[in-house]
């Protein structure tokens, strides 16, 4: 079984929508996010929903701050805000979304996949990530313990290919392979990672 998309999803997906040009796609970040909301589809929107509600659940604020910031090219910033509030704008924007559609059916199968039995691998690559700072390690192993492993890993993706001197060793990429494949994911999510694997 397969998730839903070939690339990447879920709150990770809205993070990326934050480069430097941004403000083209919206004057607001809120104004941005619903913008592509309304042009995805259901599974989509779900998958944004679910990780925005979980983050927001079990994290404080302050580490929702640093998981944003670090997922983001180019993060809005949290002046007049909070992490904690940002994330609730997003499931707010989700549920407006939903509310519009006459029969919206609820994730299924591997699309709900938490990944709870990759939990050590994954903590255990956010760990060998020595190029993240410290503070963005310790705000992932926290999303893998207290939330899920499976949003803890493709926050670490986006946070990857922001991160300046990231590089990644050809075994370091394989083992991340492994992770994508037993979560389900489509061909394109740790693929976007592969950019960063040094030349043997």
């Amino acid at each position: 079984m397969q998730r839903f998309t070939e690339f990447g999803f879920g709150v990770p997906w809205v993070m990326g929508f934050f480069h430097q040009d941004w403000t083209y796609d919206g004057p607001t970040a809120a104004d941005v996010v619903a913008k592509h909301l309304a042009e995805e589809s259901d599974e989509e929107v779900l998958a944004v929903r679910r990780d925005a509600r979980t983050l927001v659940d079990n994290l404080p604020s302050e580490t929702l701050e640093v998981l944003w910031t670090a997922g983001a090219q180019y993060m809005p910033g949290f002046a007049g805000t909070s992490g904690a509030e940002w994330t609730r704008t997003v499931v707010g924007l989700c549920d407006a979304r939903l509310s519009a559609e006459a029969d919206v059916r609820p994730l299924t199968g591997a699309d709900t996949e938490d990944g709870w039995s990759r939990r050590d691998a994954v903590v255990a690559e956010i760990e060998r990530a020595e190029f993240l700072t410290p503070a963005v390690r310790e705000a992932l192993v926290d999303c893998a313990r207290d939330c899920t492993p499976d949003l803890a890993f493709r926050v670490l993706l986006r946070a990857l290919v922001n991160a300046p001197d990231a590089t990644l060793s050809p075994d370091g990429y394989q083992r991340m392979e492994a992770i994508g494949s037993a979560l389900h994911y489509g061909e394109f999510v740790v693929d976007s990672v592969r950019f960063l694997v040094e030349s043997p």
